[in-house]
């Protein structure tokens, strides 16, 4: 698919905004000056005519798209946006942490979120006046004060290619006729018995296996919250747990036909989502985020996001998990101007409300739009999916208050382990247990 250009650039950049990705060297980084290291000395009435304003872009995969939508918004606005890329090494967190230690704070920041619960009362500027708050209903209000934009919505289960699927059975998919495991075990035996020896994909990263699959254990729980502060108290048994094991059921079905199966923690990315789009497999978990990898295949318009397949009737196997992903907070501290904090409310606002800023969002960016005044039709097929369980009011939704390392332990640590087969199930859940007793809790 290729990438449509912003109906407002020009043939001819006038300014452009000087781009930093993966790093806090040059213009505008840490310890040098610039527009934001002497932002509290200038006249807070001013226009935001000639303002510069720095934003942190922690989806990496749409720099490139943030970076030409800079260019535009100047030559359209005559505001200067500065986009930093995340350093992918290190949490958004600490870098920051860093620029607040310098003095030189992000005017606007891309966050997870909870870091807008973390950060809302010292760092982030009260929203709660903007128009655009009246148009969603996944704002982060924290202390009565709304604190954080949602940027886009995101969710997960497992991907489909349905020309895959009804090459070989001869009917039309349905998803929704395989929300058990059973059904869909007897899909996967039609799909070998028809030629498709492995039909499914793992992705073997750890923020896919940690952040993502793991997640679902403990937000699809009656009380994730109790569940959670249960683990941490060390109170809560892994092993009995009835959601652990249907998630688990599902996880070693996967395995069991997955084309990487005995090697499957060093399965490359690339590969996998290549014999997705192209239809030599049929299933792999993920989110709607990973259309920016499949679409780079010969991949098959027929696809979409179903449900993780559960034999439980609790029916959280009509649900995908998701909601809103990423978050933008506008610094609130003397470092940042009146005029700036204007501006990037302004530019918060024309993502909502103009109509390229809802291109950017939706066409450039490809993401799902947590408001509902933006059109959202041009969407790829696994966006459009998101956005029909989200509007049909079937997400589960995100549990933002696991330990920080969660992710690296329980993904890198456990989880491939487990996905190899070097470890059981009884091994998994004990270890799950023991690394709780031992985390640091997320106050909120």
């Amino acid at each position: 698919m290729k990438k449509k250009v912003l109906s407002l650039l020009m043939a001819t950049a006038m300014v452009v905004s000087m781009v930093a990705c993966g790093n806090t060297e040059g213009s505008g980084a840490a310890g040098t000056t610039d527009n934001n290291s002497t932002a509290a000395t200038e006249d807070a009435g001013a226009s935001t005519d000639d303002v510069k304003i720095t934003i942190l872009n922690s989806k990496v995969e749409v720099q490139t798209q943030f970076e030409e939508m800079a260019e535009a918004y100047k030559e359209s606005t005559g505001v200067e946006v500065e986009v930093y890329c995340a350093d992918t090494d290190t949490t958004v967190a600490s870098q920051l942490s860093t620029r607040y230690a310098s003095n030189d704070p992000y005017t606007i920041a891309m966050v997870d979120p909870k870091d807008v619960y973390s950060l809302a009362a010292d760092y982030a500027t009260d929203l709660s006046n903007e128009e655009w708050v009246s148009h969603t209903n996944l704002a982060i209000t924290v202390d009565g004060k709304v604190a954080g934009f949602p940027t886009c919505v995101e969710a997960r289960g497992i991907i489909y290619n349905a020309d895959a699927i009804e090459s070989i059975t001869g009917e039309t998919f349905n998803p929704t006729d395989y929300a058990t495991l059973d059904s869909f075990t007897a899909l996967l035996d039609r799909l070998v018995a028809g030629g498709m020896e492995k039909p499914v994909a793992i992705l073997s990263e750890y923020w896919s296996l940690g952040a993502h699959y793991a997640a679902e254990i403990y937000e699809q729980q009656a009380d994730p919250d109790a569940f959670v502060n249960g683990l941490l108290a060390g109170s809560e048994d892994m092993a009995s747990n009835a959601k652990f094991n249907s998630m688990m059921d599902t996880f070693d079905t996967l395995i069991k036909y997955n084309y990487a199966k005995g090697s499957a923690a060093n399965a490359d990315r690339e590969e996998s989502s290549m014999k997705l789009a192209e239809g030599e497999v049929a299933f792999m978990f993920g989110g709607n985020w990973d259309w920016s990898v499949l679409n780079q295949y010969d991949y098959t318009e027929n696809m979409g996001i179903m449900p993780v397949p559960q034999n439980m009737e609790d029916g959280m196997n009509t649900k995908l998990c998701g909601g809103g992903s990423k978050y933008f907070i506008v610094d609130s501290t003397d470092n940042t101007s009146e005029a700036q904090r204007q501006a990037a409310k302004d530019f918060l606002n024309w993502i909502v409300f103009e109509a390229d800023g809802n291109a950017f969002l939706t066409e450039q960016c490809l993401l799902v739009p947590a408001f509902d005044n933006i059109d959202a039709s041009a969407l790829d097929p696994l966006s459009s999916s998101v956005k029909a369980y989200a509007d049909g009011n079937n997400l589960i939704a995100n549990y933002n208050y696991l330990p920080d390392d969660h992710m690296t332990v329980v993904g890198q640590e456990l989880m491939q382990k487990y996905l190899d087969e070097k470890m059981t199930r009884d091994e998994l859940a004990q270890a799950m247990v023991d690394y709780f007793k031992g985390a640091t809790p997320i106050a909120h």
